[in-house]
């Protein structure tokens, strides 16, 4: 029988060929199959990722921003907060501060209000200067019945029997410098408002130097002025005016006027049938107009209702004005020189509209008012919080000036402030402080309340 099996010898060499072919092959079905990711497919691997996880990308972004928001919004809370304590009385700790400011000056630090010494301060008088060399000798303030002027408020126009009906003549004549100079300057009709008690009328005529503010419409408190020397105590008149509004808001608060008129050192004028419906506006009575309400007085110092005036007042006329030879006194504006910046600043910070303000500006800009930021050598800009003059005919003809413009066009001193100086160029005797000497006459507290607009029936 034949068998069918076939032998197959193998030598020793061709046994370990077949053994190393069979390890390769068993190692090549480990490897498992992936995919390489070349440079070129990086885009279409990313568009893949993108797809398929979009709605997480999404979720992930919004919660990001939604992050980013309530920070925002925490972060500008607790700023405003910040700040409304900041002009708190309380929080603050500005009220009767009376520590000195003071800036570095050439390596030193100095003062920026060089008041007397002490002792000096109690021997001061009340200087009487006579300028024979002024250009105006006389004002001749206009008033009449005036019959287009009318006594209803917001018709239109700002003008009224309290201001006389100014024409474009009449304020382009009131610029003519001459000896007599005629110009409205308030109060022009006896129905005009702005009434004030006869016993009232007759202190204020008593007064040689003033210290005056006023709130109306139920706006700031009543700052008790600091720092003042015994000597002028008992020759300054300290007065604010209130209307009924502001009157009606202090006593539901406690500050009652006392039987004889005063509450502390301020005697206290309450006002009956204020002109304007804009209670800045009926401010600027008080601010530009105190030779009409002080006849007899020969100067003056402004402190705006936010303020705690906290220096002597016969030091601050002889360290501002006796010292310096001026016959007015105002601060530097601190953030800007030119009225066209001052301007945009208004508009931007919503003081006024914007279609008031250009018409100012288009007017200031046909009469050539200059973009300079210096007039005479001096900043043209002004931050009227704080104001010392004396009462001359020059520097009262500036301020009837300076007061027909803000009824003309806006209740925003700045702006008007340079175009009358500039007009006015016989006026140089100007000390125009910097910011550093008006924070040293003034503890600024900041507005509290925001006046009511008046309200008329007609």
């Amino acid at each position: 029988m034949l068998s069918n099996s076939v032998s197959i010898s193998m030598s020793d060499d061709d046994s370990n060929e077949i053994n190393r072919i069979r390890s390769t092959r068993t190692r090549r079905k480990r490897k498992k199959p992936g995919h390489r990711t070349t440079f070129g497919e990086l885009p279409r691997y990313l568009l893949r990722l993108l797809l398929r996880y979009w709605i997480l990308l999404v979720l992930l972004l919004a919660f990001g921003l939604l992050l980013f928001e309530s920070t925002r919004i925490g972060t500008k809370s607790a700023n405003s907060e910040h700040n409304q304590l900041k002009k708190s009385p309380d929080s603050s700790g500005n009220l009767n501060r009376l520590d000195p400011t003071t800036k570095v000056i050439g390596g030193v630090r100095q003062r920026c209000l060089k008041l007397l010494p002490p002792e000096e301060l109690e021997h001061l008088d009340i200087l009487d200067r006579k300028d024979s060399t002024s250009p105006v000798k006389k004002l001749v303030y206009l008033t009449g019945t005036d019959s287009s002027s009318s006594h209803v408020r917001g018709n239109g126009t700002r003008f009224n029997l309290f201001t006389g009906n100014q024409s474009f003549a009449e304020r382009e004549a009131s610029f003519q410098v001459t000896e007599t100079v005629s110009v409205h300057c308030g109060f022009f009709n006896e129905n005009g408002g702005f009434r004030i008690e006869d016993e009232d009328k007759m202190f204020m005529q008593t007064c040689q130097v003033v210290v005056s503010t006023c709130a109306f419409g139920g706006g700031d408190n009543l700052y008790q002025p600091i720092g003042m020397s015994n000597a002028s105590t008992q020759k300054v008149c300290y007065v604010a005016f209130w209307d009924d509004v502001t009157l009606a808001t202090q006593e539901a608060e406690g500050h009652k006027i006392g039987d004889n008129g005063y509450i502390g050192k301020w005697r206290v004028v309450v006002v009956k049938d204020l002109p304007f419906m804009d209670q800045r506006l009926n401010g600027k009575i008080p601010k530009m107009l105190s030779h009409r309400l002080f006849p007899e007085a020969k100067y003056s110092i402004w402190v705006d209702s936010k303020s705690q005036f906290r220096r002597d007042p016969l030091g601050v006329l002889d360290a501002l004005l006796w010292r310096t030879n001026s016959v007015l006194a105002i601060s530097e504006h601190g953030a800007r020189g030119s009225v066209y910046d001052e301007a945009k600043a208004v508009v931007k910070k919503h003081k006024a509209t914007p279609e008031e303000v250009q018409v100012q500006i288009n007017q200031y800009r046909r009469d050539k008012l200059p973009e300079d930021k210096r007039f005479n050598g001096k900043k043209a800009l002004s931050e009227a919080s704080v104001i010392v003059r004396e009462h001359t005919p020059l520097t009262n003809l500036f301020m009837c000036l300076w007061f027909n413009e803000v009824v003309r066009y806006t209740s925003r001193d700045q702006l008007s402030f340079p175009y009358v100086f500039w007009r006015l160029r016989v006026l140089k005797n100007v000390n125009m402080f910097p910011v550093c000497t008006r924070k040293d006459l003034v503890n600024s507290m900041g507005h509290v309340r925001k006046a009511k607009p008046l309200e008329f029936s007609l």
